[in-house]
Protein backbone atom coordinates (compact mmCIF):
# COMPACT_ATOMS: atom_id res chain seq x y z
CA UNK A 1 0.00 0.00 0.00
CA UNK A 2 2.83 2.43 0.89
CA UNK A 3 4.11 2.64 -2.72
CA UNK A 4 0.73 4.00 -3.86
CA UNK A 5 0.36 6.74 -1.25
CA UNK A 6 -0.99 9.96 -2.79
CA UNK A 7 -1.14 12.17 0.30
CA UNK A 8 -0.62 12.01 4.05
CA UNK A 9 -2.78 14.38 6.09
CA UNK A 10 -3.32 14.73 9.83
CA UNK A 11 -4.78 11.39 11.03
CA UNK A 12 -5.55 10.17 7.51
CA UNK A 13 -3.73 8.71 4.50
CA UNK A 14 -4.88 8.69 0.87
CA UNK A 15 -3.62 6.02 -1.51
CA UNK A 16 -4.45 4.95 -5.05
CA UNK A 17 -6.11 1.65 -5.86
CA UNK A 18 -6.74 1.27 -9.60
CA UNK A 19 -9.24 3.94 -10.70
CA UNK A 20 -10.05 4.88 -7.12
CA UNK A 21 -8.54 6.95 -4.32
CA UNK A 22 -8.95 5.48 -0.83
CA UNK A 23 -8.79 7.79 2.19
CA UNK A 24 -8.01 5.71 5.30
CA UNK A 25 -8.56 7.31 8.71
CA UNK A 26 -6.60 6.61 11.88
CA UNK A 27 -8.21 4.01 14.21
CA UNK A 28 -9.22 6.68 16.77
CA UNK A 29 -10.99 8.83 14.15
CA UNK A 30 -14.65 9.19 15.16
CA UNK A 31 -17.10 7.22 13.03
CA UNK A 32 -19.52 10.16 12.90
CA UNK A 33 -16.78 12.44 11.51
CA UNK A 34 -16.00 9.96 8.71
CA UNK A 35 -19.67 9.51 7.84
CA UNK A 36 -20.25 13.29 8.01
CA UNK A 37 -17.35 13.85 5.58
CA UNK A 38 -18.81 11.30 3.16
CA UNK A 39 -22.26 12.88 3.47
CA UNK A 40 -20.88 16.39 2.85
CA UNK A 41 -19.09 15.27 -0.30
CA UNK A 42 -22.15 13.41 -1.56
CA UNK A 43 -24.22 16.57 -1.08
CA UNK A 44 -21.91 18.74 -3.19
CA UNK A 45 -21.54 16.21 -6.02
CA UNK A 46 -24.53 17.67 -7.88
CA UNK A 47 -24.20 21.43 -7.39
CA UNK A 48 -22.47 22.05 -10.71
CA UNK A 49 -18.82 21.77 -9.70
CA UNK A 50 -16.28 19.09 -10.64
CA UNK A 51 -16.00 16.93 -7.53
CA UNK A 52 -14.68 13.34 -7.30
CA UNK A 53 -17.68 11.10 -6.66
CA UNK A 54 -17.87 8.90 -3.57
CA UNK A 55 -18.06 5.24 -4.47
CA UNK A 56 -18.03 3.50 -1.09
CA UNK A 57 -17.54 3.84 2.66
CA UNK A 58 -15.91 0.77 4.23
CA UNK A 59 -13.34 -0.44 6.73
CA UNK A 60 -9.75 -1.35 5.86
CA UNK A 61 -7.94 -3.46 8.48
CA UNK A 62 -10.34 -2.17 11.10
CA UNK A 63 -10.01 1.49 10.06
CA UNK A 64 -12.73 3.56 8.39
CA UNK A 65 -12.13 4.50 4.76
CA UNK A 66 -13.86 6.50 2.03
CA UNK A 67 -13.41 5.41 -1.61
CA UNK A 68 -13.55 8.12 -4.30
CA UNK A 69 -13.03 8.36 -8.04
CA UNK A 70 -9.32 8.84 -8.71
CA UNK A 71 -8.67 12.08 -10.63
CA UNK A 72 -5.53 11.89 -12.77
CA UNK A 73 -3.63 15.17 -12.88
CA UNK A 74 -1.43 17.58 -10.92
CA UNK A 75 -2.42 19.67 -7.94
CA UNK A 76 -2.55 23.41 -8.47
CA UNK A 77 0.00 23.67 -5.65
CA UNK A 78 2.45 21.51 -7.66
CA UNK A 79 1.83 23.51 -10.86
CA UNK A 80 2.53 26.75 -8.99
CA UNK A 81 5.85 25.33 -7.76
CA UNK A 82 6.82 23.93 -11.18
CA UNK A 83 5.88 27.05 -13.17
CA UNK A 84 6.51 30.18 -11.06
CA UNK A 85 6.31 32.36 -14.21
CA UNK A 86 2.63 31.37 -14.53
CA UNK A 87 1.77 32.20 -10.91
CA UNK A 88 -0.56 35.09 -11.83
CA UNK A 89 -2.46 32.87 -14.28
CA UNK A 90 -2.81 30.11 -11.68
CA UNK A 91 -3.94 32.58 -9.01
CA UNK A 92 -6.65 33.87 -11.39
CA UNK A 93 -7.84 30.29 -11.90
CA UNK A 94 -7.78 29.70 -8.15
CA UNK A 95 -9.92 32.76 -7.37
CA UNK A 96 -12.33 32.03 -10.23
CA UNK A 97 -12.84 28.49 -8.90
CA UNK A 98 -13.51 29.72 -5.38
CA UNK A 99 -16.01 32.29 -6.68
CA UNK A 100 -17.73 29.51 -8.63
CA UNK A 101 -18.06 27.48 -5.41
CA UNK A 102 -19.51 30.54 -3.66
CA UNK A 103 -22.06 31.00 -6.45
CA UNK A 104 -23.64 27.65 -5.51
CA UNK A 105 -26.16 26.78 -2.83
CA UNK A 106 -26.80 23.47 -1.10
CA UNK A 107 -29.56 23.78 1.52
CA UNK A 108 -28.78 20.47 3.26
CA UNK A 109 -25.29 21.52 4.39
CA UNK A 110 -24.58 22.49 7.99
CA UNK A 111 -24.54 26.23 8.68
CA UNK A 112 -21.14 27.95 8.91
CA UNK A 113 -22.32 30.26 11.70
CA UNK A 114 -23.42 27.35 13.91
CA UNK A 115 -20.07 25.61 13.45
CA UNK A 116 -18.10 28.78 14.21
CA UNK A 117 -20.14 29.57 17.32
CA UNK A 118 -19.42 26.05 18.60
CA UNK A 119 -15.69 26.34 17.84
CA UNK A 120 -15.36 29.78 19.47
CA UNK A 121 -16.92 28.34 22.64
CA UNK A 122 -14.23 25.60 22.61
CA UNK A 123 -11.34 27.99 21.85
CA UNK A 124 -8.55 28.62 24.37
CA UNK A 125 -9.60 32.23 24.93
CA UNK A 126 -10.80 34.25 27.92
CA UNK A 127 -14.54 34.76 28.40
CA UNK A 128 -14.46 38.44 27.34
CA UNK A 129 -12.77 37.66 24.02
CA UNK A 130 -15.14 34.76 23.35
CA UNK A 131 -18.09 37.07 24.04
CA UNK A 132 -16.71 39.69 21.64
CA UNK A 133 -16.24 37.05 18.93
CA UNK A 134 -19.73 35.58 19.39
CA UNK A 135 -21.18 39.11 19.23
CA UNK A 136 -19.26 39.96 16.07
CA UNK A 137 -20.27 36.68 14.42
CA UNK A 138 -23.95 37.35 15.21
CA UNK A 139 -23.69 40.82 13.64
CA UNK A 140 -22.25 39.57 10.32
CA UNK A 141 -24.61 39.31 7.30
CA UNK A 142 -26.23 35.88 7.01
CA UNK A 143 -25.75 34.19 3.64
CA UNK A 144 -26.25 30.63 2.38
CA UNK A 145 -23.38 30.27 -0.10
CA UNK A 146 -21.37 27.04 -0.31
CA UNK A 147 -18.12 27.53 1.64
CA UNK A 148 -15.43 24.89 1.07
CA UNK A 149 -13.71 25.49 4.42
CA UNK A 150 -10.20 24.39 3.34
CA UNK A 151 -9.85 25.98 -0.09
CA UNK A 152 -6.15 25.92 -0.98
CA UNK A 153 -4.11 24.94 -4.08
CA UNK A 154 -3.32 21.44 -2.75
CA UNK A 155 -7.04 20.61 -2.86
CA UNK A 156 -7.40 21.39 -6.56
CA UNK A 157 -6.39 18.83 -9.21
CA UNK A 158 -5.93 19.97 -12.80
CA UNK A 159 -6.39 17.18 -15.34
CA UNK A 160 -4.20 17.03 -18.47
CA UNK A 161 -7.00 18.60 -20.52
CA UNK A 162 -7.13 21.57 -18.09
CA UNK A 163 -10.30 20.53 -16.25
CA UNK A 164 -10.09 21.43 -12.54
CA UNK A 165 -11.49 19.18 -9.79
CA UNK A 166 -11.93 20.31 -6.19
CA UNK A 167 -11.10 17.76 -3.47
CA UNK A 168 -11.58 17.38 0.30
CA UNK A 169 -15.03 18.69 1.21
CA UNK A 170 -14.82 17.55 4.84
CA UNK A 171 -15.21 21.13 6.16
CA UNK A 172 -17.88 22.35 3.75
CA UNK A 173 -20.75 24.45 5.15
CA UNK A 174 -23.22 27.04 3.90
CA UNK A 175 -22.80 30.65 4.98
CA UNK A 176 -20.96 33.88 4.29
CA UNK A 177 -18.35 33.51 1.52
CA UNK A 178 -16.07 36.13 3.09
CA UNK A 179 -15.43 33.75 5.99
CA UNK A 180 -14.21 31.18 3.46
CA UNK A 181 -11.90 33.79 1.91
CA UNK A 182 -10.53 34.73 5.33
CA UNK A 183 -9.80 31.03 5.94
CA UNK A 184 -7.89 30.70 2.65
CA UNK A 185 -5.91 33.87 3.41
CA UNK A 186 -4.92 32.52 6.84
CA UNK A 187 -3.96 29.16 5.30
CA UNK A 188 -1.49 30.93 2.98
CA UNK A 189 -0.11 32.83 5.99
CA UNK A 190 0.22 29.60 8.00
CA UNK A 191 2.26 28.10 5.15
CA UNK A 192 4.59 31.12 5.14
CA UNK A 193 3.27 32.30 1.77
CA UNK A 194 2.95 35.91 2.97
CA UNK A 195 3.22 37.65 -0.41
CA UNK A 196 0.89 35.13 -2.07
CA UNK A 197 -1.66 35.62 0.73
CA UNK A 198 -1.83 39.36 0.06
CA UNK A 199 -1.95 38.91 -3.73
CA UNK A 200 -4.75 36.39 -3.33
CA UNK A 201 -6.80 38.68 -1.09
CA UNK A 202 -6.33 41.70 -3.39
CA UNK A 203 -7.33 39.67 -6.44
CA UNK A 204 -10.37 38.13 -4.77
CA UNK A 205 -11.60 41.53 -3.58
CA UNK A 206 -11.12 43.02 -7.05
CA UNK A 207 -12.83 40.19 -8.96
CA UNK A 208 -15.74 39.83 -6.51
CA UNK A 209 -16.10 43.57 -5.77
CA UNK A 210 -15.76 42.88 -2.05
CA UNK A 211 -14.28 45.42 0.37
CA UNK A 212 -11.06 44.11 1.92
CA UNK A 213 -12.10 45.54 5.28
CA UNK A 214 -15.20 43.33 5.23
CA UNK A 215 -13.11 40.15 4.86
CA UNK A 216 -10.68 41.42 7.51
CA UNK A 217 -13.59 41.66 9.95
CA UNK A 218 -14.00 37.90 9.59
CA UNK A 219 -10.35 37.06 10.31
CA UNK A 220 -10.46 37.05 14.14
CA UNK A 221 -13.65 34.93 14.04
CA UNK A 222 -12.16 32.44 11.56
CA UNK A 223 -8.79 32.34 13.38
CA UNK A 224 -10.47 31.59 16.71
CA UNK A 225 -12.67 28.84 15.27
CA UNK A 226 -9.72 27.23 13.45
CA UNK A 227 -7.47 27.35 16.53
CA UNK A 228 -9.37 24.56 18.29
CA UNK A 229 -7.65 21.74 16.40
CA UNK A 230 -4.21 21.31 14.88
CA UNK A 231 -0.57 21.66 15.90
CA UNK A 232 0.50 23.81 18.84
CA UNK A 233 2.43 26.31 16.70
CA UNK A 234 -0.55 26.69 14.36
CA UNK A 235 -2.87 27.33 17.30
CA UNK A 236 -0.52 30.01 18.63
CA UNK A 237 -0.30 31.67 15.20
CA UNK A 238 -4.08 31.70 14.82
CA UNK A 239 -4.72 33.00 18.32
CA UNK A 240 -2.39 35.92 17.55
CA UNK A 241 -4.79 36.81 14.75
CA UNK A 242 -7.77 36.98 17.08
CA UNK A 243 -6.74 40.48 18.20
CA UNK A 244 -5.27 41.69 14.88
CA UNK A 245 -8.43 43.59 13.96
CA UNK A 246 -9.79 45.93 16.60
CA UNK A 247 -13.36 45.32 17.70
CA UNK A 248 -15.96 47.89 16.78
Amino acid sequence: MSDRIIAVRTRKTVYREGDTAVKVFDPDYAKYDVLNEALNQARVENIGINVPKILEVKTVEGKWAIVYEYIEGKSLEQLMKDNPAKMDEYLEMFVDLQMKVHSCTCPMLNKLKDKMNRKITEADLDATTRYELHTRLESMPKHNKVCHGDFNPSNIIIKDDGTPFILDWSHVTQGNASADVARTYLLFKLQGELELADKYLDLFCKKSDTAKQYIQQWMPIVAASQSVKGKKEEREFLLDWVNVVEYD
